[in-house]
């Protein structure tokens, strides 16, 4: 005899489970980042295929080292659920050091750096002890570090150091530079701050203060820390952005706390509870170097058009992101 087979009514076919349904759409969210550089490179190819080269991704992504730092940079604060809008005039004014006293004077310069780090970690303990919102208090500090940049050069002008020209301009076989650099990039960020135990007690400050501070860890010492690691990773990407260039202008990176932001959050990073990705950061930033300009110029926008362009392609991806997230639920 046959086995009793269940009835199924004609025209159902059996449903996913809801828990089936959210892992599916968690790792497509993980996925969307990687998925819309690949999008981007696609369209690029189509447009002109000859970009795809060692050469083209050289050109292409030259700047997408100092996105890429500047990137990581905000990454942190925001993983403490902060923000910071004044990493744009803070990589201006590393440049400009780097163009001058780094050069002319590196003991000086490499002091000046230094100490400019230190007022980040000293920002990050203000904000803290004193309950300050920290979109106030780094709006206030661009304006510090434009003032600062200023005075250090004037006009613009300087000249990187020749070490950091060498470092810029280095060509691996095979592998262009800016795509090496941002693979080591993620690679180290992502194994200080998702493999480590301090990187989950980093985290955990933004995704849960309360249960951080009843294990015994300060709250203080974290807010400085991811500050103090900010600075850090802006004055590399100050001296990055110098090292392509050749020379500085106090302006020069204003437009990166935009960038630095996007960046952040086409990478799947979150506002609220500590939820941020250093590879899905660097993959949003390696994005954003390519729309800002080789993509939308491919397709011939005209450049006044091209920051609408940008915002466009953003708000495509935060929609997509959007829709995922209520498959999760």
């Amino acid at each position: 005899m046959l086995p009793d087979m269940t009835a199924i009514t004609p025209g159902t076919l059996p449903k996913s489970s809801p828990r089936g349904t959210a892992a599916r759409a968690r790792l497509l969210r993980g996925l969307l980042p990687a998925l819309s550089l690949a999008l981007v490179l696609m369209a690029i190819a189509w447009l002109n295929p000859r970009a795809i080269s060692y050469f083209g991704f050289n050109l292409m992504l030259n700047l997408a080292i100092p996105i890429a730092l500047a990137t990581v940079a905000q990454m942190f604060v925001i993983a403490g659920n902060e923000l910071d809008l004044s990493i744009g005039t803070f990589v201006g004014f590393v440049g400009c050091v780097t163009a001058t006293w780094l050069r002319d004077a590196p003991l000086i310069g490499i002091l000046v750096l230094l100490g400019s780090i230190g007022v980040y970690a000293l920002l990050g303990a203000l904000i803290h002890l004193r309950n300050l919102p920290s979109i106030v208090v780094t709006l206030g500090m661009s304006f510090v570090w434009q003032g600062l940049a200023i005075l250090v050069l004037p006009k613009p002008g300087g000249k990187a150091p020749d070490w950091l020209l060498s470092i810029m301009s280095f060509k691996p076989p095979y592998i262009p530079f800016p795509i090496l650099a941002a693979l080591i990039i993620a690679a180290i960020v992502h194994f200080g701050l998702m493999r480590t135990s301090y990187g989950v007690i980093l985290r955990g400050s933004g995704g849960n203060a309360a249960a951080l501070r009843r294990a015994g860890w300060s709250l203080l010492k974290t807010k400085i820390v991811l500050f103090a690691l900010t600075g850090l990773f802006g004055v590399l990407s100050g001296m990055a952005l110098i090292g392509i260039t050749t020379s500085a202008d106090a302006n020069i990176g204003n437009g990166y706390t935009l960038l630095s932001i996007a960046g952040v959050i086409l990478g799947g990073g979150e506002f609220v509870g500590g939820r941020v990705s250093p590879i899905g950061a660097v993959l949003g930033a390696l994005t954003l170097a390519l729309a800002a300009s080789p993509l939308l110029t491919f397709m011939h926008i005209p450049p006044d058009w091209q920051v609408a362009a940008n915002g466009a392609i953003l708000i495509i991806v935060l929609a997509a992101r959007v829709l995922i997230s209520r498959r999760e639920r």
